[in-house]
């Protein structure tokens, strides 16, 4: 049993340094020094192709860095620096650990649609490939066959199940393009550097330790739960390789106030005595995409809202939540409208017994910046929520029209 006992705001300080809240944002121009130092803390970045507001994969360098050359991400990734695949959910992740998920890519598709394909139509597969070794690179929409408008999410065509079959074989890989967010895919040695497709293959038993090892340095201190999540590696295997961890020093077990389960401690983590730090997260940032590790760090329960029917939504459609006081302290339903050049916030809210003047005081420089950033010319706070009264009045009456 671990016998090291820490508070619930310690660990929450050492969940926070983990992750980048605790260093000082640039003061001048941000570049790719600072885009790095900020993957590296974070490990992965979560992608998701909803742009209400902005990428969300925008929307950690903005938390940790603020404004920034909204070119750092596909830059780095046109450059080779980091490779696009299946980490946490669709990820980057920086292309000096590609070998630690190739063992991903010799399994068998996780989704049943990419193996009825191979299936129903033997051959299929590998003439797409034969198609980008002839022709370069390619959209799901240059071969597609679709007979008919596109439905909701997930309906793919063949075209692009066979894509995503080469992708996450590591065949091929995938950059972004611009207009439309769609993925490019190219063989994989006009994507990567050579260097990295070079490296060695990592045995999977290793490359398993190496993530849970990751994951324990990105989180600071988590449970195993939390820590197998981060990577989305299975329980039952992290089990017998977190005991390795313990016994090479990696990470100390130790009991955290209020949790059930043991927690890991990451040996290089520090505990700062606070932590100073207000922003607005991505619903996929690193600190509040698990969400059992919501409830038990911050007392946070959290969901997104953005496939449930607007009449039923209890915040909004794109809710943020917030970062304050050590703590998610609040939330915001934020959205970019173009046209009119508004940050629209549609609603505000705090957590019980937040102090709302306060932390409106805090957030209201948040939203300026976020809005210039966009390229946004103001921010307007719709009625919704007891956040909202305390955030016009800090943003000031005289700057903005009350939305609704």
């Amino acid at each position: 049993m671990p016998t090291e006992r820490l508070s619930l705001a310690q660990a929450r300080r050492i969940a926070l340094a983990a992750q980048g809240f605790n260093d000082a944002r640039p003061t001048g121009r941000v570049d790719r020094r600072h885009f790095r130092r900020a993957l590296d803390r974070m490990g992965i970045i979560q992608i998701d192709s909803v742009n209400v507001l902005a990428r969300s994969q925008e929307l950690p360098l903005f938390a940790r860095l603020g404004p920034h050359p909204r070119t750092l991400i596909p830059d780095a990734a046109r450059d080779g620096e980091i490779f696009e695949y299946w980490v946490h959910a669709a990820s980057l992740m920086p292309s000096e650990h590609h070998h630690l998920m190739r063992w991903k890519m010799t399994r068998e598709h996780m989704w049943s649609g990419c193996r009825e394909l191979m299936e129903r139509r033997p051959g299929y597969v590998d003439e797409v490939l034969r198609r980008i070794e002839v022709d370069g690179a390619i959209a799901a929409g240059d071969i597609s066959e679709r007979v008919g408008p596109k439905g909701q999410w997930w309906d793919w065509d063949d075209a692009k199940v066979a894509l995503e079959v080469l992708f996450w074989r590591g065949a091929v890989s995938a950059t972004r393009r611009d207009s439309d967010f769609a993925r490019v895919y190219d063989l994989s040695e006009r994507v990567l550097p050579a260097e990295v497709l070079a490296a060695p293959d990592t045995p999977e038993r290793d490359a398993h330790r190496t993530l849970l090892a990751m994951a324990a340095r990105h989180h600071g201190i988590g449970t195993l739960a939390d820590l197998a999540d981060y990577h989305r590696q299975g329980l039952t295997r992290c089990k017998a390789l977190i005991r390795e961890l313990v016994e090479e020093g990696t990470v100390r077990e130790v009991q955290v106030e209020g949790w059930d389960e043991p927690a890991y401690l990451h040996t290089e983590a520090a505990i700062p005595r606070r932590v100073a730090a207000t922003a607005m997260l991505s619903p996929f940032d690193p600190v509040c995409w698990f969400r059992a590790r919501d409830e038990r760090l911050f007392d946070f329960h959290y969901r997104i809202e953005i496939y449930t029917p607007a009449p039923k939504r209890t915040y909004g459609y794109y809710v943020l939540p917030v970062l304050w006081n050590e703590t998610l302290s609040g939330r915001v339903d934020l959205k970019a409208d173009r046209h009119e050049g508004v940050l629209r916030v549609l609603g505000s809210y705090t957590e019980p017994g937040v102090a709302a003047p306060a932390m409106a005081t805090d957030l209201a420089p948040e939203l300026r910046s976020m809005a210039e950033w966009l390229g946004l010319e103001r921010v307007e706070v719709a009625d919704r929520g007891d956040l909202a009264a305390p955030l016009r009045r800090a943003l000031g009456s005289a700057s903005l029209r009350s939305g609704r």
